[in-house]
């Protein structure tokens, strides 16, 4: 399922498409200022951004461009009133994939919804998440909600290999080759601390035991212990 960010502040706007977008089966984080619009863009994993550019707070252009300057390509569609040719200009410009100026039909926005999500699979396919926890590979953050998890570069590589083989059981062999790069056998007390370390750091954030150990084996992310 796609997670989507619209940013509009008119309400009878906002309720039409966001109840429209999630009939489509689309998860949708709705907002009706600037101020929240940035914080969420730039904090949490979104596979398209959709934003009005006349806002409160700040406006759509400013939220743009501080998602391209912290490094974020999330694909982004600006919808707004103002239709002349240099404001299409200035939001492209700025970072954004497509420009729709209002009024438009909803089946458009769709489609240009689907155009965007083609552009940005690739990218897409590097946040992972479970439930509320979101890693985002590119970037190296560990997000629970809204609360930012600081891990070490090891941690993290060591979550990033779990969460990739969820629901499989990993071996300490295989986290030991895959992970640390080093022979079977060599690592075992190293990874058991390690994943001590993530797990508490997880726990600490507000999650439910995720990382399982598999008596005997290794570990397991998500599924039944």
């Amino acid at each position: 399922m796609a997670r989507l960010l619209l940013v509009e502040d008119e309400a009878k706007v906002r309720r039409s498409l966001q109840k429209g977008l999630e009939e489509e089966g689309y998860e949708v984080v709705a907002v009706d200022n600037g101020n929240d619009g940035r914080h969420q863009a730039s904090t949490q994993p979104f596979d398209c951004l959709i934003l009005d550019l006349m806002l409160p707070g700040r406006d759509g252009l400013e939220i743009l461009q501080r998602v391209r300057a912290a490094g974020r390509q999330t694909p982004t569609i600006i919808l707004t009133a103002r239709g002349a040719i240099e404001d299409r200009v200035r939001g492209l410009d700025a970072g954004a994939d497509d420009y729709l100026p209002k009024p438009f039909a909803f089946a458009e926005l769709l489609a240009r919804i689907r155009v965007c999500l083609r552009r940005g699979s690739t990218l897409a396919e590097t946040v992972l998440r479970a439930g509320d926890l979101s890693l985002d590979c590119i970037h190296r953050r560990v997000v629970q909600a809204d609360k930012e998890i600081d891990l070490t570069a090891r941690e993290f590589e060591l979550l990033e290999y779990l969460m990739k083989h969820r629901g499989e059981v990993v071996t300490r062999e295989m986290i030991a080759r895959d992970v640390w790069r080093e022979p079977p056998g060599t690592m075992t007390n190293v990874i058991d601390v390690y994943i001590n370390y993530v797990r508490k750091k997880l726990e600490r954030a507000g999650n439910a035991r995720l990382i399982h150990t598999i008596r005997g084996i290794g570990y397991q992310f998500g599924g039944d212990e």
